[in-house]
């Protein structure tokens, strides 16, 4: 999981859940990166600051895809580095689309680039019922 805008200072809920099933040999291990410094929607303005940060990740996720280092990415929150222009879709997509064997990629986030929406096998438009 290449988590792009949780702070390392977080504790988020679908980590524990993840490494509770890891330790109770319910499922493999999972490798946690964070690249963010944290981000909400009432300080976005004050928190835009992360871009480097999220642009030395997308490095780490080419360079872990380029060596098929894991099965399944989850690059949570990727969505809006590309929105932002921080990270270059057209780069990316050509990442995803040439990337070798059989690695799956789940990219979450709001905004997704026409681009990669156009490249996916599979999306998913959520709406916020109650939080």
């Amino acid at each position: 999981v290449f988590q792009f805008v949780k702070s390392a200072k977080w504790k988020v809920g679908e980590e524990r859940a993840l490494r509770v099933l890891g330790d109770s040999g319910e499922g493999g291990t999972v490798a946690w990166h964070k690249m963010g410094e944290g981000w909400s929607w009432v300080q976005r303005d004050a928190q835009m600051d992360n871009e480097e940060k999220a642009r030395e990740g997308w490095e780490q996720v080419k360079r872990d895809l380029a060596a098929e280092t894991y099965r399944l990415y989850v690059l949570d929150e990727f969505a809006y580095p590309m929105h932002w222009g921080w990270v270059d879709t057209d780069e990316v997509v050509s990442v995803l689309r040439d990337r070798p064997g059989t690695q799956h990629v789940v990219i979450t986030g709001r905004n997704a680039p026409e681009e990669l929406v156009g490249l996916a096998d599979l999306v998913t438009d959520m709406s916020k019922v109650k939080h």
